[in-house]
């Protein structure tokens, strides 16, 4: 049976917005994209996150910038439960929340975006102002990957477009479990041919 893989995005739901998460004493890290890197990262200390604006608290929601996956308890036991060796738990203290949040890093990458059955794809160009982005995708429509180059994963980001943060129909069954996310889930393998 085929298994089937979701892109984590932000959900059309009213919502809280979260600023990325800096030290606990307000001081912004050299890398604030470092949680959409794919990578492990070192013990970071104590993290705090404020509120960009008000509104409806989520269990689950990306912060407004960077993206940095925010989740409460209930969703980090998700990750922890399903997907520990894909993924790190960093406590953050979130402003005005009484309940503890963990940003969602994750350290698992692979290789398996099916540029052929994306609907399309853009490449950074050689003259692009941004050369520290050599051969990566600048954006990806209608991003499909290939399953069977997973590796097994139940969490990941994908090389070449890290900004992409994929979850398992698991997993993604098991967050919609919890609810009140943030979030939403768009399937990136391709859907069964009914003909």
């Amino acid at each position: 049976m085929e298994r089937h893989y979701y892109s984590v995005e932000l959900g059309d739901v009213p919502r809280w917005l979260i600023e990325t998460p800096t030290r606990d004493s307000g001081e912004a890290f050299d890398e604030p994209w470092m949680f959409a890197d794919g990578r492990v990262l070192p013990d970071l200390g104590p993290l705090a996150a404020r509120i960009a604006h008000p509104g409806t608290r989520r269990s689950f929601d990306l912060s407004v910038i960077e993206a940095a996956p925010i989740v409460n308890e209930a969703i980090a036991d998700v990750f922890r439960t399903l997907a520990s060796g894909d993924v790190q738990l960093f406590p953050v203290t979130v402003e005005g929340a009484p309940e503890r949040y963990f940003v969602v890093n994750v350290t698992k990458v692979v290789d398996a975006i099916d540029e052929a059955r994306c609907q399309e794809v853009h490449h950074y160009d050689e003259d692009d102002p941004s050369p520290d982005y050599p051969g990566e995708y600048n954006w990806i429509y209608g991003l499909r990957i290939d399953p069977l180059r997973t590796d097994g994963a139940q969490v990941f980001r994908l090389k070449k477009f890290k900004t992409a943060f994929i979850v398992s129909e698991d997993v993604k069954n098991a967050l919609e479990a919890v609810g009140n996310l943030g979030v939403s889930f768009e399937r990136v393998t391709e859907a069964p041919d009914l003909h």
